[in-house]
């Protein structure tokens, strides 16, 4: 079950990285509005930075110490 939701994470936070992509060409090509274009990254943004830790995390294995900050 931890992979499946990894997978959907993952797919979720693709989309939002699209999101944040695709506005960009759209205003280049004159098909949206700069308006659209913002509100369409932020929210390509705000899918991203929410959805990625959650699949990108590393695992840690039982017994294994933190990383420290050196």
């Amino acid at each position: 079950m931890l992979m499946l939701m990894r997978h959907v994470f993952k797919w979720i936070s693709f989309a939002g990285l699209a999101l944040t992509l695709v506005p960009a060409f759209l205003v280049f090509f004159g098909q949206i509005d700069l308006a659209a274009h913002k509100s369409w990254m932020l929210g390509g943004t705000l899918l991203w930075f929410a959805t990625a830790p959650l699949w990108m995390r590393k695992r840690r294995t039982k017994g294994e110490p933190l990383e420290s900050a050196a």
